[in-house]
């Protein structure tokens, strides 16, 4: 198996590359349980957001939770929301988008953001569908959106939404023959 080595917030890390189509590999980055990376990956992107106003940060589940839980913890905030993919028992008038990325939000957390300044956080982005989908969600609350921040931008294939995207490092799509 080829490995491809990236160096995050003096954090070196080897990651697998895999296959996502006949020509098109990535390297498989995953952040959940490396406790480090995500300490000093958090920090970094901090830094990148002094200065700016906000009262939130918003992001989709699942990989990007140890991120944000430790941005939130630096910033010294008390609570974040997490866009789940999938309606649970739990929530109480959840709204959603009915679209490809099928992403919700508890009616509770939409009441804490509606109106509010928040920033998008993701800790890959490669096509930004994700982050686009985000802010389709968040602009039915009126909510204002004030960045869009990554640990990694993987190739280059954004629209106008994401091209002021804030990020850590890029890395690269791998291609294979022709």
């Amino acid at each position: 198996m080829e490995f491809y080595t990236l160096k995050i917030a003096n954090v070196e890390r080897q990651y697998p590359l895999v296959s996502l189509s006949p020509k098109i590999r990535i390297a498989s980055f995953n952040i959940l349980g490396d406790k480090e990376l995500a300490q000093k990956a958090a920090f970094e992107l901090c830094k990148k957001l002094n200065g700016l106003k906000f009262d939130y940060l918003v992001g989709p589940e699942v990989t990007v939770l140890p991120l944000i839980h430790e941005m939130a913890e630096i910033l010294g905030m008390k609570r974040y929301v997490i866009l789940r993919k999938q309606i649970h028992g739990y929530m109480i008038k959840p709204i959603y988008l009915n679209n490809k990325h099928k992403l919700v939000i508890n009616g509770a957390d939409a009441e804490l953001i509606k109106n509010k300044r928040v920033v998008i956080i993701d800790d890959v982005v490669s096509t930004g569908k994700t982050i686009k989908a985000i802010l389709e969600l968040v602009e039915k609350l009126n909510t204002k959106v004030v960045a869009k921040i990554a640990i990694l931008k993987q190739g280059d294939i954004f629209g106008d939404e994401i091209k002021d995207l804030i990020y850590l490092e890029k890395i690269p799509l791998f291609k294979t023959g022709s």
